[in-house]
């Protein structure tokens, strides 16, 4: 079994952590597909209401498939941005009380002051597995260096 890679001792800020090949692809199927459609409407005889329709739709699901590819998680000096799907939520560090990647997870998981947790699409193992876990291990790093904690309470 390979050993895991390890996140740096001291990480700089700021950071963004996002899936780089999964991002890659969703883009690139985005054009093809407004691409493909677009070109389809141009070649069938179609009126041009109908040929809107095509090339909006095209447009459309480009645009989710671009949504679904900004994911991404910032960790800046001042706290750290979960851009997710819909939005996107900024947290002080204070407010991480763990991060979680565990077996199975399809992103990592921030455990939060408050009891909730936020997922955290930017760091995600699905097509690559190991940077999924040193970017977690880098996030786990973070946070542990930068919230103030209460010297006598546990660690969560």
């Amino acid at each position: 079994m390979s050993e895991l890679p390890q996140p740096p001792a001291q990480p700089a800020l700021p950071v963004t952590f996002r899936p780089g090949h999964t991002r890659v692809i969703l883009l690139t199927a985005g054009v093809a597909i407004f691409v493909v459609v677009a070109v389809i409407a141009l070649l069938l005889d179609l009126g041009p209401g109908e040929r809107l329709t095509f090339i909006l739709t095209g447009a459309l699901m480009a645009w989710v498939l671009a949504r679904l590819a900004r994911v991404k998680v910032v960790a800046e000096q001042s706290g750290v941005t979960v851009v997710n799907i819909a939005g996107s939520r900024r947290l002080a560090w204070a407010e991480i009380v763990q991060v979680n990647l565990r077996p199975g997870d399809p992103w990592v998981f921030l455990d939060l002051s408050d009891g909730t947790s936020l997922a955290a699409l930017g760091i995600q193992p699905g097509v690559a597995k190991q940077r999924a876990i040193a970017d977690a291990r880098t996030l786990r790093t973070l946070v542990e260096q930068q919230a103030p904690r209460d010297p006598e309470l546990p660690r969560a």
